[in-house]
């Protein structure tokens, strides 16, 4: 059988390369998958999107608002509203996979060109890093907090170091095995977090109130800038994490069964629900439990022993589930960049970074610092890649070259996407300018853009971004023809929605 490599340079398969039946053991890479083998359903995404999500990695997000000195309500409608706002930009981008069988980095070849999607495979790369990162640190420290409360366990950093090792090592695997295991973990969760999280809204539900922890200023000096800084940093970035990570499981969607409205309505659902319902979670259960300046402590101290048990369970089970899938977005991003990695040598080399950034997380940095100033940074060069991306998409109306998509991972040159040595000038220049003003109009913890002063300190980072680079692309793109490549053999057919 061949290996991911071998599928990146090598158009030969043996005809028992990929048999009918699906194997656990997933054998492909970055290279595109085949009709036959794109098995999955709009609502196999749906359930991929809620068990994945329903973990302390997504939940913590909704601890952010009430660290900035929220109560209830501003905290919820700042979720929702970002929530809301980052499903409609991100949403879309599910449909390109469906069309090219690959992932979502690979696609945005169609515009940036088969060298500049690597533009795509870093920043990927990076959101799929830090979330992993995020995810096995809160689901550790709870972990640790948990079992010292039930079993008197030292919190030491010896115990944090040995939990953060255990659910990576219990990442890995799932990761390594793919989007079939993935996928099966994901359904099993999908019901039983939900079961533990209606437990949680019992569990706290006598210490809940609706104003936040004493002492818990505006972070900002006043609400609606930090209302708003809400909505981006707990809101909207849920969302923007996914808008490379979509392709990796609508690539396994025949569009020759399932058409565009389905897939997009399963995408909206599965976010919405998947990210909304965790986050309102943990904006609960922070306000229940008085966290200002941590959350994984007073999450266990309030937690009644009754709940202690599903707390455990929540914390590791959840974190293997949402970890997993980041970390295999993570290996196919690190095997389009290096094609002569193997997408199991990807996955274990970045389940190594991954695991070094938890300790840092955990030894090094503060939390609330750390975690906002990561997602206003990345949603600030994540967005107009996100933009242009999909305006590529609306302008080729849904039709890629599959094989020239292939060019870079099988170390050739030439094809549809090729442009100028394999890089498209104006959307490479697009996506800098666009990403240029998000780092300059962002407020965080740890920076501040010069163009704040124009914005009255308000954070408008991801609209500016999105705004500038897409018109700018789109401008630049105007002045030429939109390109439709030649339908080939292999490439599956468009059917209407």
């Amino acid at each position: 059988m061949p290996s991911e490599h071998e599928t990146h340079t090598s158009d030969t398969h043996t005809s028992d390369t990929h048999s009918s039946a699906p194997r656990l053991l997933e054998q492909r890479g970055v290279d595109t998958i085949p009709d036959e083998e794109r098995t999955s359903s709009p609502r196999d995404l749906v359930s991929i999107l809620l068990g994945s999500n329903l973990c302390l990695g997504v939940i913590v997000f909704g601890w952010l608002p009430v660290s900035f000195g929220l109560g209830l309500w501003p905290a919820v409608t700042s979720v929702v509203t970002g929530t809301v706002v980052g499903v409609a930009v991100t949403a879309p981008l599910a449909l390109v996979s469906l069309r090219t069988g690959t992932n979502l980095s690979t696609s945005s070849g169609a515009q940036f060109g088969v060298r500049g999607r690597l533009i795509g495979s870093v920043v990927g790369l990076l959101l799929a890093l830090g979330y992993t990162a995020l995810t096995l640190w809160i689901g550790g420290d709870v972990i640790v907090g948990t079992l010292t409360r039930v079993a008197g366990l030292p919190d030491t950093g010896a115990a944090h170091a040995l939990a953060y090792a255990a659910l990576a090592a219990c990442t890995v695997v799932g990761a390594v095995y793919g989007y079939r295991l993935l996928l099966r973990l994901s359904k099993i969760l999908a019901v039983s977090m939900t079961a533990l999280l209606a437990l949680g809204l019992i569990a706290y539900a006598p210490d809940l109130t609706a104003a936040a922890p004493p002492d818990t200023p505006y972070l900002l000096g006043s609400f609606w800038p930090t209302w708003l800084l809400s909505a981006v940093a707990a809101g909207l970035s849920g969302p923007i994490a996914f808008i490379t990570l979509l392709g990796d499981y609508t690539r396994y969607i025949s569009p020759r069964r399932h058409g565009t409205r389905p897939v997009l309505a399963a995408t909206c659902l599965g976010l919405l629900v998947g990210l909304l319902l965790p986050q309102l979670f943990g904006t609960y259960t922070a306000l229940a439990a008085r966290a200002a300046l941590d959350y994984a402590g007073p999450l266990v101290d309030a937690a009644p022993a009754w709940y202690l048990l599903p707390l455990l369970l929540a914390a590791a089970a959840g974190s293997v589930g949402n970890a997993g899938l980041m970390l295999y977005s993570m290996g196919l991003d690190l095997d389009a960049i290096v094609p002569r990695a193997t997408r199991p040598q990807a996955t274990a080399i970045a389940a190594c970074v991954a695991t070094a950034f938890v300790f840092l997380g955990h030894f090094v940095w503060d939390a609330q610092s750390a975690m906002t100033s990561f997602v206003l940074l990345l949603t600030a060069v994540g967005t107009p890649w996100a933009v242009i991306t999909t305006i590529g998409y609306v302008r080729c109306r849904g039709e890629y070259d599959a094989e020239a998509l292939q060019v870079f991972n099988r170390r050739a040159k030439g094809g549809s996407y090729w442009f100028t040595g394999g890089w498209h000038p104006g959307a490479t220049l697009s996506w800098t300018v666009g990403a240029a003003v998000g780092l300059a109009a962002v407020s965080t913890p740890l920076y501040e853009g010069p163009l704040l002063a124009l914005t009255g300190g308000v954070d408008c980072s991801f609209v500016l971004s999105g705004l500038v680079g897409g018109v700018l692309y789109a401008t630049l793109e105007a002045r030429a023809p939109a390109r439709t490549p030649v339908r080939t053999p292999e490439r599956v057919p468009r059917v209407r929605p």
